[in-house]
């Protein structure tokens, strides 16, 4: 093999070792370049209730890949979040946002769970009264009451019952503000309802002077649909009434029909009259 044949080798063996070089390099800070950036967040290192107050040890940092969820706690402000209370349920390696958390200061419990401009109303139940025990937080009712009208002790209607209220959540059950850990509910004495002002006005005067009862409804059904109130005689407007013993109808005479019979005697013109068959003449 000539000179000339192992230099052109040489150099094109040179040429693609720089080649394979610069394009892994290429590729290496390509790849580099698109590496996510990896953000640390604030989570819940165990499940945390309504109502709890976080500690240092029911937290812990998370590391999200890419943009990080709205109103996430940075790690750099994990001092922050504690002591602070739960206004909604926080699970296990959740990022803790904002919104789940009550108002640095204002404690756990019932209380921060109140939205700004609303109120807890409390109303005594039953066991009956509070759906046999299945109230629990976070459902949907409806408001009834059953009572005479003011003024309307001697009316004929009977007692009246009338939808109140409609679309109210419930804040707790009993001192419970939380379902158990099988979701099942308890029967209780008094349910707290999340109500506005005007609406809690009208359920206290409501709780004094009715008997209240709750009705359960879809949590997606929010429609507050137009119902008319019914009373005790409504119950009834269907049966059948008593039948009266009916009266012998007595036939009226009729007066027997005259026939007129038109006689012409020469120019004279006449007419006798003639009683029908059976009648008098």
């Amino acid at each position: 093999m000539n000179r000339r044949l192992l230099t052109i080798l040489l150099v094109a063996f040179v040429i693609a070792g720089v080649c394979t070089l610069l394009i892994g390099h290429l590729v290496r800070n390509q790849s580099a370049g698109k590496q996510p950036v990896t953000t640390l967040v604030v989570a819940a290192k165990a499940d945390v209730k309504l109502g709890n107050i976080l500690t240092a040890d029911n937290i812990t940092t998370l590391g999200i890949t890419g943009t990080a969820p709205k109103e996430a706690i940075l790690e750099k402000d994990m001092k922050s979040v504690i002591g602070r209370g739960v206004i909604a349920d926080l699970y296990e390696g959740e990022p803790i946002i904002e919104s789940r958390l009550a108002a640095p200061g204002s404690g756990g419990g019932l209380a921060p769970a109140i939205p700004i401009g609303m109120r807890a109303c409390a109303v005594r139940v039953d066991e009956v009264v509070g759906v046999s025990g299945f109230v629990t937080p976070g459902m949907r009712v409806d408001v009834l009451i059953s009572g005479t009208p003011p003024g309307q002790q001697n009316n004929t209607q009977g007692t009246e019952s009338r939808t109140l209220l409609q679309n109210i959540q419930v804040l707790s059950a009993g001192t419970d503000i939380t379902k158990d850990k099988e979701g099942k509910a308890k029967p209780v004495q008094v349910v707290n309802l999340l109500v506005t002002p005007e609406q809690a006005e009208t359920l206290s005067l409501a709780s004094n002077q009715v008997t209240i009862r709750l009705v359960l409804r879809n949590p997606l059904d929010t429609k507050v649909a137009p119902v008319a109130g019914t009373a005790t005689v409504n119950l009834f407007a269907g049966s059948t009434a008593p039948t009266q013993p009916k009266r012998a109808t007595v036939a009226k005479r009729v007066a027997p029909q005259a026939f007129v019979v038109e006689v012409f005697n020469g120019s004279k013109q006449s007419q006798e009259k003639f009683a029908s068959p059976g009648g008098r003449q």
